[in-house]
């Protein structure tokens, strides 16, 4: 299995815009979505045309990249950081990968204080990967803001094996777990739970 999991990680390398946004990430301690898992935030933009999109947490860049290849040429991704330097790292990364500076609007602020202030029903997409004991409360947020149809989706959704152990009742684990549970029993969701990187957890509004 770990050779199966190893193969699907692989299976679309990075290319150097990527590789060097992942690698700044990881020196300052952002650690972003894998390859596997960038593909998969791709592939959403792709299939629902995403022309708007919201991340919360910028990976510096690399999550936003991938968001940025599969969206429409004319779509805009809003990036919520509370830290600035992964937002100067994200800017960084999208210029190298050729993209011009209107297609990304960075906000600065605790996703909690800045995504009350989008508006509602505007977007495509949510992506999700900032502060794991806020996973549940981030979904009602990004339900309002998401069109009908619209996707959101959580990394790190797995966190590392402990979510599928009951036993482990670490904060961030338990807030995971507890997000799964909320959108698995949400009757205005179509979920998946795709176990490429760190766990990827996606769900369908309802029309």
């Amino acid at each position: 299995m770990k050779a199966t999991l190893a193969y699907v990680e692989q299976y679309l390398p990075e290319d150097e815009p990527l590789r060097n946004a992942r690698r700044r990430g990881e020196d300052v301690g952002a650690t972003p979505i894998g390859p596997a898992g960038g593909a998969a935030l791709r592939f959403l933009a792709t299939a629902i045309s995403a022309r708007t999109v919201v991340e919360i947490g910028s990976g510096c860049g690399v999550s936003g990249i991938w968001l940025l290849r599969g969206m429409r040429p004319n779509g805009v991704l809003t990036s919520v950081d509370v830290e600035p330097e992964n937002q100067r790292l994200a800017r960084e990364a999208y210029a190298e990968a050729g993209f011009p500076t209107s297609r990304a609007r960075l906000i600065t602020g605790r996703a909690l204080d800045v995504l009350p202030r989008l508006t509602d029903g505007a977007y495509d997409l949510v992506f999700c990967d900032a502060i794991k004991q806020e996973y549940p409360d981030y979904l009602p947020e990004a339900l309002r803001l998401l069109r009908p149809g619209g996707v959101v989706a959580f990394d790190n959704a797995l966190r590392g094996d402990t979510v599928a152990d009951p036993a482990n009742r670490s904060p961030d684990t338990v807030a995971v777990r507890e997000l799964g549970r909320l959108v698995r029993d949400d009757d205005r969701l179509t979920p998946m739970l795709l176990p490429v990187g760190d766990g990827l957890l996606a769900a369908v509004k309802g029309e």
